[in-house]
């Protein structure tokens, strides 16, 4: 075997690093568990642990029972991070339960830390993702069924069914994190600015304006 030298032994090591680094999504942990303490003021990536553990830190029946579903999209979801399960802190994994009425909408949206599986629980809904060359990957699952949407590309998922419908999402995060593209450009605080909006969408600002009203927070 020829001797691949220093130079090409450091190459091996950055390659190796630079794999890890792009496989792994939450970093691993150092220790059998770190329940996370909300309540700290320290700020850090992830949570600082706590030292009273107990059997609920690791417990959490959100998911059990469907969420409500009478809003403007016709969707929603109920989320098992590490906010609601604190035990969950350093661990890489969550969990959340999506349902939808019929013609309910989860609107396209990213998960910039996390990879995330969907497995079908009842019904049948059209998804996809966008990848970054623009091409739509799309295909319509039902009960059973599982579906993949690779961590940061916009996705979607839509009940066309006459019926209600529901999936489990899994991730590789405690806390994916969620962007949906409508709210983050038509209600931030402060907003995106009008001439940014209309110059993006090559429209008036009386229609940016609009969209905004359908965003803004009800009082």
């Amino acid at each position: 075997m020829a001797d691949i030298g220093g130079a090409g032994m450091m190459l091996i090591v950055l390659m190796a690093i630079a794999m890890r680094i792009h496989v792994s999504a939450d970093p691993d942990l150092l220790q059998d568990i770190c329940v996370a303490d909300l309540t700290s003021a320290v700020k850090l990536n992830g949570y600082p642990c706590k030292s009273n553990v107990t059997a609920e830190d690791f417990f959490f029946a959100g998911l059990a029972k469907p969420g409500a579903t009478n809003n403007s999209v016709g969707s929603t979801v109920t989320g098992a991070n590490v906010q609601k399960i604190t035990g969950l802190n350093t661990l890489g994994v969550s969990l959340s339960r999506i349902d939808y009425a019929p013609g309910g909408l989860n609107p396209p949206h990213t998960h910039p830390r996390a990879t995330e599986v969907v497995f079908v629980l009842e019904g049948e809904l059209d998804v996809g993702f966008i990848t970054t060359a623009n091409v739509l990957v799309s295909k319509s699952i039902k009960k059973g069924e599982i579906f993949v949407f690779p961590r940061g590309l916009v996705h979607f998922q839509k009940n066309n069914g006459k019926s209600t419908a529901a999936v489990i999402a899994a991730f590789n995060s405690q806390l994916p994190g969620t962007q949906s593209i409508a709210t983050t450009l038509f209600a931030t605080t402060p907003p995106v600015p009008d001439n940014v909006l209309t110059k993006a969408f090559q429209v008036g600002t009386k229609e940016i304006d609009k969209i905004k009203s359908r965003f803004a927070p009800k009082k």
